[in-house]
């Protein structure tokens, strides 16, 4: 392994794709990356909670590659009764799969590297925590992204626990974080908690509703960063414009919800900074839903992700190789304050 070098990360939802954000993590490691934070939404979050959690890119490999995704698939008795069952099931509780499921594997997971709650998962960077002095509730290595519905506003776990749910976020769950996180809307039931401002119930669903790639997670505009966040993203390359064909009343309803779910990723995604550290994975024609994700289709997208991250690193007759030091020249200006991030 070559020496040492530090990096946060930022991983893209994209439901079972995300076996491709594990192959470019991998990929990254290799190369001498450690990561010190993590943020991600939906299956970024379930990702990333394995990453913080120090599970190495071997392991991640296997744990991805041999879960079973129909697993996930666990509706109640009645949402069992074929569409009508299914329609039925999510006019009862908001969502076809109670999500149990997939909250136990991530649990199951985390337990392997003996982490439960967020206090297990602590900041050790001395540079950061004298720079978080006033903002405890971030001295954590993960960030969960959800999206509140009853606010209509991301949620940040467990950056917001105390303030929003009254919860002490060192001993909030890091699995309930990426099941709240991972609630596809409808698929998935919506994670349910007391909201202590407004005196109501929040309800959390997949953060990707909101913002699918949080790149901006992490950065400071007061500092010079000692280390770069790297984003790994799924869903298209940030500087090539998405585009909706619209050929009927679907195709439009489609376009638009599009239109307003990728609105505040797109502000960030198209400029050249944010381009110049985002690795872009290739995941093809596969679905994000596609629970019956075949075991040769997870190991294409799990070796996708690890092309892709080589690439970057070592760039082609299109792109320069990595370069932190170019990258601060070009976007970043020295602080004479202490640096961190």
């Amino acid at each position: 392994m070559t020496n040492e070098l530090n990096a946060d990360l930022v991983l893209e939802g994209g439901g079972v794709k995300g076996v491709a954000l594990a192959g470019a993590v991998s990929m990254l490691e290799e190369r001498g990356y450690r990561f010190r934070k993590v943020a991600g939404t939906s299956a970024g979050s379930l990702v990333g909670c394995l990453v913080a959690a120090g599970i190495p890119g071997t392991r991640l490999r296997e744990m991805m590659q041999a879960v079973e995704y129909r697993r996930f698939r666990d509706p109640p008795p009645l949402g069992r009764l074929g569409p009508l069952g299914a329609f039925a099931a999510v006019l009862a509780f908001k969502g076809w799969c109670k999500g149990d499921a997939l909250r136990s594997w991530v649990a199951e997971c985390l337990q392997e590297a003996g982490v439960r709650t967020f206090a297990d998962l602590p900041l050790n960077d001395v540079g950061a925590a004298a720079g978080l002095q006033d903002e405890p509730d971030r001295r954590f290595r993960f960030v969960a992204m959800a999206s509140d519905l009853s606010q209509g506003r991301l949620v940040r776990l467990p950056w917001e626990y105390r303030e929003r749910f009254g919860v002490d976020p060192g001993e909030a769950s890091v699995a309930d974080a990426v099941r709240a996180s991972t609630a596809i809307p409808y698929y998935f039931r919506p994670a349910r908690c007391p909201d202590r401002i407004s005196g109501q119930e929040a309800w959390l669903v997949d953060g990707g509703l909101l913002s699918n790639f949080p790149i901006g997670v992490f950065d400071r505009a007061d500092v010079e960063p000692r280390w770069p966040t790297f984003g790994i993203k799924l869903s298209g390359d940030p500087a090539v414009p998405t585009m909706n064909r619209i050929d009927g009343v679907v195709s439009l309803s489609r376009a638009m919800l599009s239109t307003m779910t990728g609105f505040y990723d797109r502000l960030r995604t198209g400029r050249p900074d944010v381009i110049a550290r985002t690795i872009v994975v290739d995941t093809g024609d596969v679905s994000a839903t596609d629970f019956d994700l075949r075991p040769d289709t997870a190991e294409m997208l799990f070796e996708r992700g690890r092309k892709a991250a080589a690439l970057f690193l070592d760039g082609d007759g299109q792109r320069a190789a990595w370069d932190f030091d170019a990258y601060k020249r070009r976007f970043r200006r020295a602080c004479d304050a202490p640096a961190y991030t």
